[in-house]
């Protein structure tokens, strides 16, 4: 037994980590004398839908197959796909075989919360937003879900140890609890000793709707913090929002009213894509959650293409090692590799890793850049 319930990196790094019909497989291949040099390639479908995904954890993965005696090719990190392999991997297969189930965790769950953070940049492109989520899902995979958010091109994350992994400070003032904590009628009080408290660099926000009307409690917050005072946040609960776009805009008319124009409105509690659109104009940022956290992995598999040189496929699936494309136009396409490519199209499978030795770098901001221009260029989460 351990103190927590986790899978370690030891043994996901040795195929421990792994279903157990793999270990069977094993033992059955080694038992005939059998280990065939295969492609094999991770798919989630097989022909373009229209629906866009976004590809993530690529790190995670390479850090996985590095070191094994392979050659792995995946599109970009934070590139958009339809349909055809995002990641396809040669070599002898008892090489990676026990290795399947880790790598497509890897992938399916980092590239699905990405989509949905991508969703909601889109959504509000003008505005800043955060991921909220990492209170919704197990500590371990905290990392990853909020460095996926930023690959989709959010502003940054609440999470303070997933910060110290990806090299980057969370975000974040104060809970409800700390209002709380200093008793009803007792907000500015809260409000006064947090300035008084925090270093200098972190953000004045003040969460103004614990106890008392909105407006009432920002105009709280003004009174105690006065020109320190950056940002007022709004995380009502659904059941007593009631018309939350107008709220608001009362509470922006108030801080305007009072000469108070540069205090920004943040708000948070629940929102997804909608919302985001709903209130872009009104406010300047927002905080995203379980939106974000609680996404839908994306349901890849990894299949058998080529056996030894020769074409094969399970049922269902398309034979033969594949190249897939971006067009000029935003098309996603697929074919055989080593046939002719459609007409202005560029290859997105690009190589990972050479001889077990890992050929590509890393870069969060990079990676955020290609989904923003990738996202643009085939027109995901058009209005």
């Amino acid at each position: 037994m351990t103190e927590f319930d986790i899978v370690g990196p030891d043994a996901i790094r040795d195929g421990d980590a792994t279903d157990a019909y793999f270990q069977r497989t094993e033992a059955t291949l080694r038992h005939a004398g059998k280990n065939p040099h295969v492609v094999a390639e991770v798919t989630a479908d097989q022909f373009p839908d229209g629906e866009f995904e976004v590809f993530a954890g690529v790190k995670d993965a390479a850090a996985l197959l590095e070191g094994h005696d392979l050659d792995v090719d995946a599109v970009p990190e934070g590139c958009l796909f339809d349909g055809g392999p995002v990641m396809r991997i040669e070599g002898d297969y008892l090489d990676f075989a026990r290795l399947e189930t880790s790598l497509l965790g890897f992938l399916s769950h980092a590239s699905g919360c990405a989509t949905a953070a991508l969703e909601a940049r889109v959504a509000a492109p003008d505005s800043i937003v955060l991921s909220f989520g990492a209170r919704h899902v197990h500590p371990s995979i905290a990392a990853m879900v909020e460095r996926s958010a930023l690959v989709a091109g959010l502003d940054g994350f609440s999470h303070v140890a997933a910060g110290e992994i990806l090299g980057r400070e969370a975000s974040g003032t104060m809970p409800h609890a700390l209002v709380i904590a200093f008793g009803r009628d007792e907000q500015e009080a809260a409000f006064r000793a947090f300035d008084e408290a925090v270093p200098e660099g972190v953000p004045r926000v003040a969460l103004c709707d614990t106890y008392g009307d909105e407006v009432g409690e920002v105009l709280t917050a003004v009174d105690a913090l006065g020109d320190n005072l950056d940002s007022v946040r709004l995380d009502t609960t659904s059941s007593r929002r009631g018309d939350f776009r107008h709220i608001v805009r009362e509470v922006r008319w108030e801080l305007d009213a009072r000469g108070h124009e540069d205090v920004g409105i943040f708000v948070s509690g629940g929102l997804g894509p909608e919302e985001l659109r709903e209130l872009r104009d009104v406010v300047s940022g927002f905080g995203v959650g379980g939106y974000i956290s609680n996404a839908n992995p994306v349901d890849f598999a990894l299949d058998i293409v080529e056996v030894e040189g020769e074409l094969a496929a399970k049922r269902g699936k398309l034979s033969g090692a594949k190249e897939v494309y971006r067009t000029d136009d935003g098309g996603h396409h697929i074919g055989l590799r080593g046939q002719d490519a459609p007409d202005d199209a560029t290859p997105l499978l690009e190589p990972l890793i050479r001889d077990g030795e890992l050929v590509r770098e890393f870069d969060i901001d990079a990676a955020a850049d290609y989904s923003a221009r990738d996202a643009e260029r085939v027109g995901f989460g058009a209005e």
